[in-house]
């Protein structure tokens, strides 16, 4: 079997795959994810879809749609199945597993250059969905727990496909069941607007933080404050920081395992992109498009060390 060939699977195919669903690798609201050897030896992930509200005939429709999505940063489906009850689909499997179990776990840490590589391309696969694929994809769940890595440590943005598809205008969707993760959730999911592609931006900046400081964002949260207020305070604290030139309090905001080893230019490009991806009223927020021609014009320095000289 070529596994660039989208194809359907039976259920009974699945549980031979999977050994009958032994070796569960990840969970979310979405489903579970198993893994999963194919006959030809290559090893996939294969997630258990839950609540899937449509019909056989639509849900077959739109994962073919996503099926033939193809980027660099996005992993691959390879095929469903869709049998009574059961809705599933196939995907590339991931190495590393997820951004999460690097930056959070304290037994492992992530180079500079591997913070930065990830940063970027979760970017441009963010950027592929927004402004290139022929519909609009909003992915509305960005988080580390959705940006897989591949053993080089390339990001790929995982779940796209089970996000909704955009009005070309622009003009998003109203949507009352459709929620992300908290903590990564723009403002206007509280405040009931139309969703654009500008809740992953906000996502995104969240993320990129996170990149940096290798803590997740509950810990900027007092137990007096809620977390977009938080986040509002913490963004205006960092940009006064930057304009104010205050080094120290730029160097404060880096991920003590990195010992000092990072690019200053490189983080303060990702910490001013990061606070603008975080305003508050979302047509000030920069597109994908423009975050990635911000990173990219940093890409290939190579300084390291904890101060600007």
């Amino acid at each position: 079997m070529i596994l660039s060939q989208f194809r359907r699977f039976t259920y009974r195919e699945l549980k031979v795959v999977t050994k009958n669903f032994k070796e569960e690798v990840g969970k979310g609201c979405s489903g579970v994810v198993y893994r999963g050897i194919l006959d030809d030896k290559r090893v996939v992930a294969v997630k258990k879809l839950n609540d899937v509200t449509q019909g056989e005939e639509l849900f077959v429709a739109e994962v073919r749609a996503i099926g033939h999505i193809n980027h660099m940063n996005l992993v691959r489906m390879f095929g469903l199945c869709s049998e009574r009850k059961h809705r599933l689909v196939i995907y590339e499997y991931m190495e590393n597993q997820s951004l999460d179990k690097f930056l959070f776990n304290n037994n492992t840490t992530l180079q500079w250059r591997q913070r930065f590589k990830i940063a970027l391309g979760t970017a441009k696969g963010l950027a592929y969905l927004h402004h290139e694929c022929l519909e609009w994809i909003i992915h509305c769940d960005v988080k580390p727990e959705n940006i897989l890595l591949t053993r080089d440590f390339e990001p790929k943005i995982a779940d796209f496909g089970l996000a909704k598809l955009s009005k070309r205008d622009g003009s998003g969707f109203r949507t009352s069941h459709m929620r992300g993760t908290m903590g990564y959730m723009a403002p206007e999911w509280a405040l009931h607007l139309p969703i654009t592609s500008k809740v992953d931006v906000y996502s995104y900046g969240i993320v990129l933080l996170e990149i940096i400081m290798g803590r997740r964002v509950s810990s900027w949260v007092s137990d007096d404050e809620e977390g977009p207020v938080a986040v509002r305070r913490f963004s205006r604290d960092m940009r006064q920081g930057m304009e104010d030139g205050n080094e120290s309090r730029i160097l404060d905001l880096v991920d003590v395992r990195l010992q000092g080893q990072f690019n200053f230019k490189q983080l303060v490009t990702m910490l001013r992109v990061a606070s603008f991806c975080l305003e508050e009223e979302r047509n000030k927020r920069p597109t994908m498009d423009e975050v990635v021609n911000n990173l990219i014009a940093f890409e290939e320095r190579d300084n390291y060390s904890f101060n600007s000289s």
